[in-house]
C-alpha cells in the first residue's frame, strides 16, 4: 500500500512538471524612463526604447495577459497605420513595432507601446513560441 500511494505521488509529480517548466515571459514597461525590460523566466532577456502616450492621449497602467498576437495589422482608428507584431492587451492598446523609430525613448502615441520592429519582432516571437497565456504585460509609472 505504502508503495502504491509513493508511485501515485511520484507520478502526479512527473505529470504536473510540464506546467511548471512553462517560460513565463514578463514585459514591463516604464512610462517615465520609456523602455521595456523583458524577461523569461525571471531572467532578464531585453531592455529597450519605447514611446508610449504623448500629451492629450494615456497609455493604461496596470498588469494585463494578451487577448490577440497578431503579424500584422492597420489601425482601424488612426488612418489604417500599420502596427506590425501587434500584441493586444486592453480593447484596442496593443505594443506593436513602428516605423517612426526617431521618437522611441519619449512619448508620442496615441495610447500604444511602440517599439522599433526588429524589438517588436523578437517579443512577438517569444509570445508565439510561449503563449499568450504564459506572457505577463505590466506597466507603470
Amino acid at each position: 500500500m505504502r508503495r502504491s500511494v509513493l508511485l501515485a505521488a511520484l507520478l502526479g509529480l512527473v505529470l504536473a512538471l510540464p506546467a511548471f517548466a512553462q517560460a513565463e515571459i514578463v514585459a514591463r514597461v516604464s512610462l517615465s524612463s520609456q523602455r521595456m525590460n523583458v524577461y523569461v523566466d525571471g531572467a532578464p532577456r531585453y531592455n529597450w526604447p519605447v514611446s508610449t502616450a504623448r500629451p492629450g492621449y494615456r497609455t493604461p497602467v496596470g498588469t494585463f495577459r494578451p487577448t490577440a498576437v497578431v503579424r500584422y495589422h492597420r489601425s482601424t482608428i488612426y488612418s489604417g497605420s500599420p502596427m506590425p507584431y501587434a500584441i493586444f492587451f486592453l480593447r484596442g492598446y496593443a505594443i506593436h513595432g513602428s516605423y517612426e523609430i526617431k521618437y522611441l525613448g519619449r512619448p508620442a502615441s496615441h495610447g500604444c507601446v511602440r517599439l522599433h520592429p526588429a524589438n517588436a519582432a523578437a517579443l512577438y516571437s517569444l509570445v508565439k513560441q510561449y503563449g499568450a497565456g504564459n506572457t505577463v504585460i505590466q506597466i507603470s509609472y
